[in-house]
């Protein structure tokens, strides 16, 4: 038993250090896994109103050239929701508008409240 172990573990050893040292050779077979750049998995979120905008964060309804014409210095939008409303436009191959809303839904329900913005509380009294 323990001369399979030794055995396999040799083998893995030098399998590695083969395909380490001839990875220039085929590494370009591999799936391309970055977001740009010099990115693996990981990509800086814009930090301005006009990188937001670049980024794909803005639209006719939600519309950020105001912002950059009027010279706004702030850091752009909120980063957290940045962040996941970008993952929803890549994991789900939506426009800007459409993922915000689902970003929007997916808060309203962690929150109680409804699709249509009313809260889920049963207590809830509205007098139209």
């Amino acid at each position: 038993m323990t001369y399979l172990i030794y055995s396999v573990t040799l083998f893995v050893l030098i399998t590695g250090t083969i395909l380490y040292l001839t990875r220039s050779r085929w590494e370009h077979l591999l799936p391309d896994l970055s977001n740009g750049p010099g990115s693996f998995l990981y990509s800086r979120l814009p930090s301005s109103f006009a990188a937001d905008m670049e980024a794909g964060l803005s639209s006719s309804t939600f519309d950020l050239s105001g912002n950059v014409e009027g010279g706004d210095g702030r850091a752009g939008l909120d980063d957290a929701a940045k962040g996941e409303i970008l993952k929803i436009m890549k994991k789900r191959r939506m426009r800007f508008d459409e993922a915000r809303r689902v970003y929007m839904e997916q808060r309203f329900s962690a929150n109680g409240i409804g699709a249509d913005g009313r809260p889920k509380d049963p207590k809830f009294v509205s007098f139209s």
